[in-house]
């Protein structure tokens, strides 16, 4: 009986051990591709445990990419989703990201705090565009020349990391309309 409940707890171990080497996003990959402001090769983990490698798999030819470093930034970033599912809806080719930006850290944290995101987003479309980076956040705030952590950043980029638009801070209407303006613009070149 001794022999069958050590099995079962080894059978438990090396099991849990499985389902956490499945759901544990890596380390973020962080490439600086050039010396002028751009979105450098960036990768990390959405809320549904695929990994993506930006600029690379953005979807969009317009890519609304949200920066936040603080949890309690969420609340500013939820200020532009409202705009940003009109603009989906109106612009072909426009599509926007979460980028909760957080210092490297082991993977059990990195487990932890993802799944905490997820159990709390039930959201498909959410879940889906919200990608963790663990990264040196100096050299990814630097690439994109991002002086401070208080307040959330937005870039527009394209699929080759080039910025069109940036701006940080809550939403609002003349930021919304700069934005607008551009992405016009931008489709007039296209």
């Amino acid at each position: 009986m001794t022999t069958l409940i050590v099995l079962l707890v080894i059978g438990l171990v090396i099991g849990g051990i499985g389902v956490y080497m499945k759901i544990s996003p890596s380390k973020s990959k962080l490439q600086i591709m050039r010396e002028e402001t751009h979105f450098p090769v960036v990768s990390g983990f959405n809320l549904n445990r695929q990994e993506l490698e930006f600029p690379r798999d953005f979807q969009g030819n317009f890519n609304l990419v949200i920066v936040a470093f603080q949890q309690p930034q969420q609340a500013v970033v939820n200020t532009w989703i409202p705009f940003a599912q009109e603009l989906e809806e109106k612009i072909p080719g426009f599509i926007y990201y979460e980028l909760p930006t957080i210092y490297e850290m082991p993977a059990f944290s990195r487990t932890f705090i993802n799944e905490g995101m997820r159990a709390g987003i039930p959201d498909q479309t959410a879940r889906e565009r919200t990608i963790t980076l663990y990264l040196d956040k100096e050299t990814f705030k630097s690439a994109l020349d991002i002086s401070n952590e208080n307040e959330i950043h937005l870039f527009l980029v394209d699929q080759d990391g080039n910025i069109f638009w940036r701006s940080s801070g809550g939403f609002t209407e003349d930021k919304a309309g700069e934005l607008l303006g551009v992405l016009e613009e931008r489709q007039k070149e296209s």
